[in-house]
């Protein structure tokens, strides 16, 4: 199927590794020219020159903190008129809620909620002028169900999954998309530092871990990160500007709910 975006520019926050990085390649796959970003402009080099001679397209490399207005400044400075954008930044970690401060919450709010707001900011405008834009959030699970040590991380992504959700609803008139994925259980360096996790606090091993994670899952295995990238690629297509302001689940069949 062709997504019609070859030729295309994409800028992809935090896409010089794990899911950021799917969502690239898949995209570049398709034609599409990208900007990689992460903090080490030295790695993000790196994936830019491998991505630009693998798929024959253009890749530029823009070391910078999407946290700060500086950051997504630079993204767009090297990239003024993207046709797509996807937002991707870390989680915070676990924590208790109870000895949550409010400088954490300040922190995952600048990380999972600023970040991404403050790069739709900047580029709709002309996406609303040209009629064209596709926006994609990567988020998480934990916003449509809550675990009670990811507070950090549900507080800042359902804010911004109501802002997303809002402001689809003005922007559908001028062929602008904006939807989330919600990834679960992804094969990623980030679901091995979960992994890490209950080997530090369970004295389990790491292959424990994985074993114990991939039961959870209804598909009973983890996700692959291609399979995140592809997904986000088709949000991103063409065809896809009668989908708008929607949640995708990407956790194998394990959401329980019906909505």
């Amino acid at each position: 199927m062709d997504l019609g975006i070859a030729g295309k520019w994409a800028i992809l926050s935090g896409s010089s590794r794990g899911l950021g990085y799917a969502c690239a390649e898949s995209l570049a796959r398709e034609g599409v020219n990208v900007v990689i970003n992460g903090r080490d402009q030295q790695e993000c080099e790196h994936v830019a020159s491998q991505i630009a001679a693998t798929y024959g397209v253009t890749a530029i490399a823009v070391g910078a903190d999407v946290t700060t207005s500086a950051g997504r400044a630079a993204l767009v400075h090297a990239c003024s008129s993207p046709d797509l954008l996807v937002t991707n930044c870390g989680g915070p970690s676990p924590t208790e809620f109870v000895s949550t401060t409010a400088e954490e919450f300040e922190a995952a709010f600048a990380q999972n909620f600023h970040s991404a707001v403050g790069l739709i900011q900047l580029v709709l405008p002309g996406m609303r002028e040209r009629k064209f834009g596709r926006i994609v959030n990567i988020t998480s699970a934990m916003v449509k169900s809550p675990h009670p040590f990811m507070t950090l991380s549900i507080a800042a992504r359902t804010a911004l999954t109501g802002v997303a959700k809002a402001v689809s609803k003005d922007v559908a008139v001028d062929n602008v998309t904006i939807n989330n994925l919600l990834p679960e259980r992804i094969d990623t360096g980030r679901q091995r530092q979960m992994a890490e996790l209950q080997v530090q606090f369970r004295g389990i091993t790491l292959e424990e871990a994985y074993a114990e994670m991939a039961a959870t899952i209804a598909a009973k295995r983890l996700g692959r990160p291609e399979e995140v990238g592809d997904a986000c690629a088709f949000l991103c297509a063409a065809q896809s500007g009668f989908i708008s302001g929607q949640n995708l689940h990407l956790d194998g069949g394990s959401y329980e709910g019906l909505l």
